[in-house]
């Protein structure tokens, strides 16, 4: 079956969001969508004759506002984010062991908390999209927005490195030039999981004493909303 894929990267804040699509239906999803660019995706899907069915939210973003609900006003997809995310405006509400489905594909929903309550890994074919959960050689902080490292150490070692070494993961920010890994390579060098136990890695996310996301007090209330304000559709219309 023909597919779609393109990542796009937002270098503002090194936010990476995904474009899936089925090519013979052109039924399509969007990861993570950023709200600055709503009109560069747009322009993406009329240019791929593409049809936006969904808007998957990883978690409610502290460093960036999302787009999803700009986007949904103009194309009609449905947003989706975990019913353990506490946001005002999904209309999709999922848990672990859902699926969504677009044109003949099949997306899996995987519960990843720790970063925040309420994240999601959601995977397709050969490749997850991580959020904030599984960076590339990291993973999201877990200070603030109810983290909890333990939690998280669970979800990663229990839920995302026992899937198979090959496949590819796509983590919702690239701060080094590194877009894409595998499971395979995360077990063995990512260095906040790689050679620690349970305590061990509490005891250091204890310690990383990090500076507060520079976009946060907007963020985080705009995200709790999809991103939506009064002003979203003219903002984003040029």
């Amino acid at each position: 079956m023909s597919i779609v894929f393109r990542q796009l990267f937002d270098e503002e804040t090194c936010t990476l969001t995904y474009l899936l699509a089925d090519a013979l239906s052109g039924d399509a999803v969007m990861v993570d969508s950023v709200r600055e660019h709503v009109g560069r995706y747009l322009a993406l899907l009329q240019d791929l004759n593409l049809q936006l069915r969904w808007l998957l939210e990883t978690h409610v973003h502290a460093d960036h506002v999302t787009g999803a609900g700009g986007l949904s006003e103009l194309t009609g997809a449905r947003i989706v984010a975990a019913a353990a995310a506490g946001t005002q405006c999904a209309d999709h509400p999922v848990s672990h062991g859902d699926s969504l489905v677009f044109g003949g594909e099949v997306i899996r929903v995987i519960a990843t908390p720790g970063h925040t309550p309420g994240c999601l890994t959601y995977q397709w074919r050969d490749r997850i999209f991580t959020g904030d959960a599984l960076l590339i050689g990291g993973c999201g902080r877990t200070d603030f927005q109810g983290g909890d490292a333990g939690t998280l150490f669970d979800s990663i070692t229990g839920h995302l490195f026992t899937l198979p070494d090959e496949t590819l993961v796509f983590p919702g920010h690239d701060y080094k030039g590194m877009r894409v890994s595998s499971i395979g390579q995360e077990k063995v060098s990512n260095t906040r999981f790689n050679g620690r136990n349970r305590e061990e890695f509490i005891a250091l996310m204890d310690t990383l004493n990090l500076p507060t996301p520079k976009y946060m007090d907007e963020a985080l209330p705009a995200n709790l909303r999809c991103g939506r304000t009064d002003s979203t559709l003219i903002h984003h219309a040029a």
